[in-house]
């Protein structure tokens, strides 16, 4: 009875199966390769999607495309509504990587049934996806990094989130969620709410000072304070790619946040700012040094606005962040846009005020 059953030889519904989840690895393999060659201009990783690809596709026999039914398959007009909007680029790569992943298992078991060398194949594959996985979200949480120069740090106000979608719809990409003194049930929700946000808008959504709610609500990093967990604990906690950020006074604090491993830095407050009120101003002469020394990206802050933007820029700052000139802003859309115009004059043209 069980042999007739389970036939020796693979039914054609099995070749079916292999058929459809081949096409469906293939097809998301190419999607992440054409990120790395367009996107990243990554060789080395469009290389590895590629080869990933030829190897799966050595195994997309004649037999197995023989067995196709695509009018009489009743999966084609089954659909889902998250797959039929993608809110960000992360969003995108992400779908896509399951779609590989969860394809390379099916090929892996059914594999079994059909040649037990392509089971074994497909198991190693879906390891080195899952590699994959993690060091492409990580290296393009930090190509975004680098790009971001204009920072949002929150404060809280009301209308946080219409401020910070005006900011957003502006052309920030680059925010961090500051609030030392709520409640954590509300901090989560306002969180979450915050990250779906920024991914909407494929800007990195970060937590100030708060590893654990950081995880919570899988943000793209955290941002630590001096007196904040050691970076080498939270890198433990977060894993290898999310984003670290260290606030810095001095030089000896740069060089220590480097030495931990940050991934990018804060110099200041260049000027006094009710933000830090117990702390005196590094002043310019603070960014002119992480200018000639910083191996990592920085952000001058502490008290910037569109007013004194220039004279910071023209101390050697490139990247910057603002608190209140975006938070108490009257169009906070129009002031993110006059603050990324500033930063992207060429240096030898800025004219600082007075």
């Amino acid at each position: 009875m069980e042999s007739s059953q389970f036939p020796s030889s693979p039914p054609l519904a099995v070749h079916r199966i292999l058929d459809a989840n081949l096409d469906r690895a293939r097809e998301g393999l190419r999607i992440l390769e054409d990120w790395c060659r367009f996107g990243l201009n990554h060789r080395e990783l469009t290389d590895t999607f590629k080869h990933l690809r030829q190897e799966l596709a050595q195994w997309h026999t004649p037999d197995l495309r023989r067995a196709r039914d695509t009018p009489g398959d009743p999966g084609t007009n089954l659909t889902h509504p998250q797959e039929e909007t993608r809110t960000s680029l992360s969003h995108l790569l992400q779908a896509n990587f399951c779609r590989v992943e969860e394809a390379l298992r099916v090929l892996e078991e059914y594999g079994k049934l059909y040649n037990p060398a392509l089971g074994s194949a497909c198991k190693q594959m879906r390891y080195r996806v899952y590699a994959l996985d993690s060091d492409l979200m990580g290296y393009s949480r930090h190509q975004q990094l680098h790009q971001a120069r204009a920072y949002l740090v929150t404060a809280p106000t009301e209308n946080l989130v219409t401020v910070v979608e005006a900011a957003l719809q502006g052309g920030l990409r680059l925010v961090q969620y500051r609030d030392k003194d709520g409640d954590d049930c509300d901090r989560i929700l306002l969180a979450q709410h915050l990250k779906e946000l920024c991914h909407r808008y494929g800007a990195l959504f970060l937590i100030n000072d708060r590893v654990d709610l950081a995880l919570a609500v899988d943000a793209d990093g955290v941002h630590l304070g001096q007196k904040d967990l050691p970076i080498a604990i939270a890198r433990q906690l977060l894993g290898p790619h999310r984003i670290i950020g260290r606030s810095t006074t001095n030089p000896e604090e740069m060089a220590r946040a480097v030495a931990e491993g940050a991934d990018y830095i804060g110099v200041g407050p260049v000027y006094a700012t009710p933000t830090k009120p117990d702390r005196a101003a590094a002043g310019l002469d603070y960014v002119s040094y992480a200018a000639q020394h910083a191996p990592l990206p920085w952000y001058a802050i502490g008290g910037i606005d569109q007013d004194n933007l220039p004279e910071v820029m023209a101390a050697g700052a490139q990247r910057v962040a603002v608190v209140r000139a975006i938070i108490q802003a009257a169009d906070p859309t129009q002031v993110t846009q006059q603050v990324i115009a500033q930063l992207n004059v060429p240096s030898q043209d800025i004219v600082p005020h007075g």
